[in-house]
């Protein structure tokens, strides 16, 4: 069954990116997808995002509904049918909203979890921290907004950065077949971040020195994103 166009507004979303040795990623990336390089790093990161008037494109704003979400990514590039493709590869998606845990790898690509949110934000200062439900996943993120990048960043600008993360549209995550990758695109109608100045991020995922050893990860910027429309288009299933 193909899943209609979603419609919506991004309320707010926070990236938090981090650079990545390389070879770090190679353990947590299935095939088809490789790292992404850029400077010679990987990039991974955190996409906390609040969704609002999500509904599908043909129904009316009065009914769309709302939710917050997270996700762990990581910028990959891969080849299907002889061509190259970049976007990112989402291990984990996690969500307070009880109607996407329930239908996300089902009626709507990509598993997502059930967590728990705890969010404080001002205009310019943002606190989100989640912890879900299975305990298997764990963030907290402090960020206040800024007016440049950090000086240690291995972007060269604040265009070069919106210009990586705008090409990296497309996400797949495991789909509940193994060797399966949902496909899920973000269209937006009026792309546009600011820099965020972080001063707390934690995440359980990044920091499991199983899966990234001392020294093959460190952060690297955060961007935010404000009253975003955008669509999110259903793409077909990668299987391996």
């Amino acid at each position: 069954m193909r899943v209609p166009v979603i419609q919506g507004l991004i309320d707010r979303r926070i990236l938090v990116n981090y650079r990545v040795d390389p070879g770090a990623l190679v353990g947590v990336l299935p095939p088809p997808f490789e790292p992404k390089i850029i400077g010679g790093y990987g990039i991974a990161g955190i996409c906390l995002i609040r969704l609002k008037d999500i509904r599908p494109n043909w129904l009316p704003v009065s009914i769309g509904l709302s939710s917050e979400n997270a996700a762990h990514r990581i910028a990959v590039r891969w080849k299907a049918k002889g061509e190259w493709h970049e976007g990112v590869y989402i291990p984990r998606r996690d969500t307070d909203s009880r109607l996407n845990t329930l239908v996300g790898g089902r009626l709507f690509p990509g598993i997502h979890y059930h967590a728990h949110f705890d969010v404080q934000e001002t205009g310019e200062d943002f606190r989100v921290a989640l912890k879900s439900v299975d305990d298997n996943t764990s963030m907290n993120v402090h960020a206040k907004l800024s007016t440049q990048l950090p000086t240690s960043t291995i972007f060269g600008s604040l265009e070069a950065v919106s210009a990586f993360f705008e090409a990296g549209a497309m996400g797949y995550s495991p789909a509940h077949h193994e060797g399966n990758y949902d496909g899920l695109e973000l269209r937006t109608f009026n792309w546009y971040v600011q820099p965020l100045q972080v001063e707390q991020v934690s995440s359980s995922f990044f920091e499991d020195e199983d899966i990234f050893p001392t020294g093959s990860i460190s952060f690297d910027n955060a961007l935010l994103m404000r009253g975003i429309e955008h669509q999110w288009h259903e793409h077909e299933t990668l299987c391996v």
